[in-house]
């Protein structure tokens, strides 16, 4: 995958697995992220936007390893947990980080031991997450990362309180948000939580733009058509 200076493991995993070119949103959006910028990151459904917070939370991960998590994910539910757990399986296997994902039916003592042996990368819906962070008191002070993915329906179920809690618990680290599109409840959000962040929306506009353009030339024709229709009656 052509990105710059890309990580050679990450490189060597996305090869193996068939990923050999970066979509547009990756293309668009890795400098960035790996500045450590803030991030707001507008894209549709099935752009890629997992596979792009899993790449680059490895290239920014993967160079060591510590006992305490460096990047914290916020996903809506178990079956995106899991998805993502095993993206980074695919797209880590040559590194040593190692990744976590807790939701609201694992086991919370199972879930805390596991963690205080040492994870790089968690994982977790915002309930689950809100209640380990207040019951266990895990060390954020390391924390690189901290990421939101697709939080509308998270917001939809009143969730903004444990986001922020959990955002507000750490007091320095790059913060982005993933979203499919801009609602007013992630406006309220990333203005609370984004410090002057960079914005992308990787939307279909041009396209949309592409066909207007194609309707308009097609109008035009038929009206010259309908004019050498008069001439000739004529």
């Amino acid at each position: 995958m052509k990105l710059k200076k890309i990580n050679e493991k990450l490189q060597e995993a996305l090869i193996e697995n068939g990923l050999t070119e970066a979509n547009e949103l990756q293309q668009e959006t890795f400098s960035t992220i790996k500045s450590g910028a803030d991030c707001l990151i507008i894209s549709e459904a099935g752009s890629g936007k997992t596979t792009t917070i899993v790449l680059n939370v490895i290239q920014q991960l993967a160079k060591e390893t510590e006992e305490s998590p460096r990047a914290l994910i916020i996903v809506e539910d178990k079956a995106k947990v899991l998805e993502m757990e095993a993206l980074f399986e695919k797209y880590g296997k040559h590194t040593e980080l190692q990744v976590y994902g807790v939701h609201d039916k694992g086991d919370m003592e199972y879930d805390k031991n596991y963690i205080s042996t040492g994870v790089d990368v968690l994982i977790g819906t915002p309930n689950k997450l809100n209640d380990m962070f207040t019951t266990a008191g895990f060390n954020v002070n390391r924390l690189k990362m901290f990421i939101v993915d697709d939080p509308d329906p998270m917001l939809k179920l009143r969730h903004e309180t444990k986001i922020m809690r959990l955002s507000n618990s750490i007091s320095k680290t790059q913060r982005i948000v993933f979203a499919n599109q801009i609602t007013e409840r992630i406006e309220i959000l990333i203005e609370k939580m984004l410090v002057e962040p960079f914005i992308f929306e990787m939307d279909e506009e041009d396209e949309d733009e592409d066909d207007e353009d194609e309707e308009i030339q097609d109008e035009d024709k038929d009206d010259i058509v309908d004019e050498s229709d008069l001439e000739e009656k004529n």
